[in-house]
């Protein structure tokens, strides 16, 4: 606004000076100079320093905690670090420290900034936010005074709002406070980094507006020592993926606005959906109702959900279609991942199909019997069977193998690695490091044939399987678990 006044005052006296005809060529001249030095300043960031993103208060009112699905330990976690905020009487009473900093590390996805969106309202604080990226310019000097800003802009929040407490949100902090010596720059991240701590450093419990800075982060390794030391984030909160239970949790939150069927069952669908985060699952749910709509269905049902989560999983379907050959080919190579998988875990296969989807032409996608983090040794060789049962089925019943199980490959030697790390093999327990490349390649190598003959007999026994299971997929385009284990059970 003062700009635009400015001008227009500028531009008037140059009429004037016209009118009473008086040389202004000196003074635009000088007004060029002026508007070319702003425009420098200006363009180094000097001037109009950076808006920062706030939360208005109805925002945080309404959002919380309650709002957050499948993170119950992490949010206890962080709620007794808040507590520390919202008890400042008590915690000066008892001569203890303010916390000046939380760290949520974890996965993407998984719920980092919606948890610091609803600390500000569990502690009635004035919320800015920022991204690490906003702070790194290529002029020296710009990233330490936003980060100055961004600290005066929350204390000025709070002070309008009438609140004593402001949180200021980071996202994305290793940008900003990544290990110093490392940049290529001419220090400007070092600058930055340095005015960040000054800042958390001059944090006090008596001063008229208390500050915490939360930060998030999925590279906590590229962070720099000074800024993880005590007295500066006290807190370090792990926001990992969700378990069943937690996905289960996450899955009523975004469903809780949708006209399900009768048929949807969100257990199932939490349990195929193994290793999802919280925003997988919301782009699940929305992709459902998509599907639904699309079909002009009034509910959601449960094959909405199935056809989502293959959708999240692998990509949408793509419109190329393999030759009549290869579609046979893909379709006896995923009914032999089928196989193999039924026949090591009953009731492990979801689907299988020769749809094309990402970069696969067809997929085999199984159902976890529960999460899993530690494997055992016959749990390893038995996944090792299931990537090798697709190449041993097109050996078996079409002569030859495609490099279609390039990748199965690739991840069944990663197993095999696994297993030697693992002191699984007959070498026992050995270092990795110092073992010799031949002895290992000749180690893994042999874990793998040993799982090729395995299934190898699996395949011949059960060819009649197979060749009905490729029948239908080359009819129908997709077989379910259920269908799959009835043709099973009839040769048996």
């Amino acid at each position: 606004m003062i700009r635009e006044i400015s001008i227009g005052i500028g531009m008037a006296v140059v009429v004037s000076m016209l009118v009473m005809g008086y040389d202004v060529t000196p003074f635009l001249f000088l007004a060029v100079a002026a508007g070319a030095l702003y425009y420098f300043v200006k363009m180094k960031g000097l001037i109009n320093i950076k808006n920062f993103e706030t939360g208005s208060t109805a925002e945080k009112q309404v959002f919380s905690f309650d709002d957050i699905g499948g993170q119950q330990s992490a949010i206890k976690e962080l709620k007794e670090a808040l507590d520390f905020i919202k008890n400042h009487s008590e915690i000066k009473h008892l001569g203890i420290r303010p916390l000046k900093g939380i760290l949520l590390t974890g996965p993407p996805g998984t719920g980092k900034t919606l948890m610091a969106k609803a600390a500000a309202g569990y502690t009635d604080a004035a919320f800015v936010a920022a991204s690490g990226s906003e702070f790194i310019e290529m002029y020296a000097g710009v990233g330490a005074q936003r980060v100055r800003k961004l600290f005066q802009s929350a204390r000025e929040m709070a002070t309008k709002q009438n609140k004593d407490n402001a949180l200021v949100f980071i996202d994305e902090i290793e940008i900003l406070g990544g290990k110093r010596g490392k940049a290529t720059s001419h220090l400007e991240y070092d600058q930055t980094l340095n005015q960040l701590l000054v800042e958390m450093d001059g944090l006090k419990v008596e001063d008229k507006v208390r500050v915490l800075l939360v930060a998030a982060t999925n590279r906590d390794d590229m962070l720099d020592a000074a800024l993880l030391r005590p007295g500066r984030f006290d807190r370090r909160v792990k926001v990992d993926l969700p378990d069943k239970e937690g996905r289960l949790e996450i899955l009523k939150l975004h469903t809780r606005n949708k006209p399900l069927a009768s048929d949807v069952d969100l257990e199932t669908i939490a349990k195929d959906a193994f290793g999802f985060s919280g925003a997988h699952l919301e782009s699940l749910a929305n992709e459902a109702a998509i599907l639904a709509m699309r079909d002009g269905a009034e509910e959601i049902s449960q094959r909405y959900f199935n056809e989502s989560i293959d959708k999240v999983m692998m990509g949408g379907k793509l419109d190329k279609r393999p030759s009549q050959s290869e579609l046979r080919r893909v379709a006896v190579h995923e009914s032999g991942h089928a196989l193999l998988s039924e026949i090591v875990r009953r009731g492990s296969v979801s689907t299988l199909t020769v749809t094309p989807r990402g970069n696969a032409l067809g997929y085999m996608r199984q159902s976890p019997d529960d999460d899993t983090y530690l494997y055992t040794k016959e749990f390893l060789e038995n996944q090792i069977a299931v990537m090798l049962a697709g190449a041993i089925a097109e050996e078996v019943i079409l002569g030859n193998r495609s490099t279609g199980a390039s990748n199965d490959f690739e991840q069944a030697v990663r197993t095999a690695d696994t297993m030697l790390q693992s002191g699984m093999t007959e070498l026992g327990v050995v270092c990795p490091d110092i073992l010799p490349q031949e002895l290992k390649h000749k180690t893994i190598t042999g874990l793998v044939k040993e799982q090729e003959e395995r299934v190898r007999k699996y395949i011949v026994r059960s060819e009649n399987i197979i060749n009905q299971t490729v029948e239908i997929l080359l009819e129908e385009e997709k077989i379910t678990g259920e269908h799959f284990r009835e043709i099973m059970d009839n040769h048996n």
